[in-house]
């Protein structure tokens, strides 16, 4: 069956980076979007980022500071986070759907992962 796994999340001060991974089972990223998301506390859960064989989107927040990635040797994608602001402290979530044109529009997504903590604090 289909899982997503996220690894990577913790503690780290801002401006800092983290780099979290999602690997996927069950199925292979040629065909799937996998999109990543976040929520902060008392907040809805928000996209962040996706990624497809034939394009990539990026929410206007993390413009400039977030990379995604994909390797699908290892079916794995990966979120590079580089200048991490307190604001980006929530857990992270990655996400799945069939399909190459998915958006970061939660609904559209059908498989989640169990989540990583990302703390940005001084």
């Amino acid at each position: 069956q289909v899982q997503l796994v996220e690894s990577g999340g913790g503690l780290v001060q801002p401006g800092g980076s983290l780099r979290l991974s999602c690997a996927a089972s069950g199925f292979t990223l040629d065909y799937y979007s996998i999109g990543w998301f976040r929520q902060a506390p008392g907040k809805e859960r928000e996209g962040v980022s996706c990624i497809s064989s034939i394009s990539t989107r990026y929410a206007d927040s993390v413009k400039g500071r977030f990379t995604i990635s994909r390797d699908d040797a290892k079916n794995t994608v990966y979120l590079q986070m580089n200048n991490l602001k307190p604001e980006d402290t929530a857990v992270y979530y990655c996400a799945a759907t069939q399909g190459l044109f998915a958006t970061i529009r939660r609904d559209e997504y059908d498989y989640w992962g169990q989540g990583t903590q990302v703390t940005v604090s001084s």
